[in-house]
């Protein structure tokens, strides 16, 4: 949908909007978000889950079923890029000639309304990079608009709503959806072979995609202070930076604008300064355990220098961030064990989760992994399977669908059999079950996957 023409027209007739799977997190915060600006808000979602109820108990009704009667007497239609036209509600709509609005399009014409428009993009960390810069300008009382796409405590959900100065936003790379939108500082975290249902050219496909959004800021007018921040050190990221107008970059191996020294570990929490030109400017003692928190710390210092605030506010900001739900969310003990679940479902975010519980345990690592998608599983299997060497023993469930048939002839049980000391588990009660039975003191579990493999630690701690 070409913003300037066609989606000022369709919204400035609509009052109503219905959101085809309501329930996703990313879905839900822009419902929350357009319900708050006045709309009247309701949409479907299969799923009955803890999002779809606070949903309905916020007085935003629900179907769970897909079905062309549940668009009736809304003005517009709200989709996602794993809809089709198969869906029962989308058909209908485009039955009806009731306007069916791409979520990155919608997206892109609320953030118009804010003067800086920050958006985080990576094939890894925007979710919590995402949170921790906004929870540094939250810390700062600078009351920003963000829609992040994991929830946390402190926002008591993924988004906020706040005042016009600033949105900050994740900015995600599937489908090249971060391409519709209107960032004023697009931000880059790393660049990484993922995604290759859409992404079938590889990598110089995702680093074209890459080297468009960084320009993004340059092409909007409306931009009082166009900016991009990049990662230095990262190698296939900086190669599509090369013409960027203005470019921060931050790192700690390579020569940067910002970067980070005096590299101190505790527990697997990291203390650092950060320099900015060569020079001293802020120490920052970070709260969040692993190594790889110190990147999205500098890329945050980076925007929040930009933007206006201070070193001592951007040190207290990134001090006392505090991690987000579902990136290594701490849910309990048993029989002595602490168990965490975690996110990841990318190879190099297994590495970097499980080197950082390996870091702060005494006793085993093990692992409890739910692959997410079939492509992915096949294009990266190699890289899965090399994924946990931090691993004293590492079980998988069955592979995640999510909008994918098996049309590659991956499995868990393959998977597991490329691993040292890995074994195939064949549900979440199972699983629930050998942790009780077979866990002890000083043992740390990891719950991972992007599915709903958190069900785990739901029948763990009820």
């Amino acid at each position: 949908m070409n913003f300037q023409t066609n989606i000022e027209t369709v919204m400035s007739n609509v009052k109503s909007l219905f959101f085809v799977g309501i329930g996703g997190i990313s879905m839900s915060s822009l419902a929350f978000c357009c319900r708050a600006r006045g709309y009247r808000v309701g949409g479907s979602d299969r799923a009955y889950s803890s999002m779809t109820e606070r949903i309905e108990k916020a007085g935003m009704p629900v179907a769970h079923i897909h079905d062309g009667k549940n668009i009736e007497g809304y003005d517009a239609l709200v989709y996602t890029g794993a809809v089709s036209m198969e869906n029962p509600e989308m058909a209908a709509a485009a039955k009806k000639g009731i306007p069916m609005i791409y979520r990155a399009d919608l997206l892109a014409y609320l953030m118009r309304f804010y003067k800086h428009r920050v958006g985080v993009a990576g094939m890894h960390g925007k979710s919590t990079c995402t949170s921790m810069l906004s929870h540094m300008f939250i810390h700062a009382d600078k009351k920003p608009t963000v829609l992040s796409g994991a929830e946390t405590k402190e926002m008591g959900g993924a988004y906020t709503v706040g005042e016009k100065n600033y949105f900050i936003f994740e900015a995600c790379e599937y489908k090249d959806s971060f391409l519709h939108f209107y960032p004023s500082v697009s931000v880059m975290l790393n660049l990484d072979l993922d995604h290759t249902d859409y992404f079938t050219g590889g990598i110089p496909q995702i680093q074209a995609s890459f080297e468009t959004y960084a320009k993004l800021p340059f092409a909007d007018e409306t931009a009082v202070l166009p900016f991009s921040v990049a990662n230095a050190d990262d190698a296939l990221l900086m190669e599509a930076m090369k013409e960027i107008p203005l470019l921060l970059t931050y790192g700690i191996e390579k020569s940067a604008d910002y970067t980070a020294t005096n590299i101190m570990e505790r527990a697997g929490r990291y203390s650092f300064d950060i320099q900015k030109g060569g020079q001293f400017f802020t120490h920052v003692d970070l709260n969040v355990v692993g190594y790889h928190h110190i990147y999205g710390s500098l890329a945050s210092a980076a925007v929040g220098d930009m933007l206006g605030l201070t070193p001592e506010e951007i040190s207290a900001g990134l001090s006392t961030f505090e991690g987000l739900l579902r990136r290594f969310e701490y849910k309990g003990k048993m029989n002595g064990a602490e168990v965490y679940i975690d996110y990841a479902h990318h190879p190099k975010e297994l590495k970097a989760t499980l080197k950082a519980a390996k870091a702060m345990t005494k006793g085993r690592v093990i692992a409890f992994f739910e692959p997410h998608t079939y492509s992915r599983t096949a294009s990266l299997f190699n890289e899965f399977a090399e994924s946990f060497a931090d691993a004293d023993l590492s079980y998988f469930l069955d592979i995640y669908a999510a909008r994918e048939d098996n049309i590659y002839g991956v499995s868990s049980e393959k998977l597991a059999a490329c691993v040292p000391n890995g074994a195939y588990i064949s549900s979440y009660e199972n699983a629930a079950a050998w942790i009780r039975e077979n866990t002890k003191e000083c043992d740390t579990v990891m719950i991972l996957g992007a599915g709903t493999v958190d069900r785990v630690a739901k029948i763990l701690f009820p």
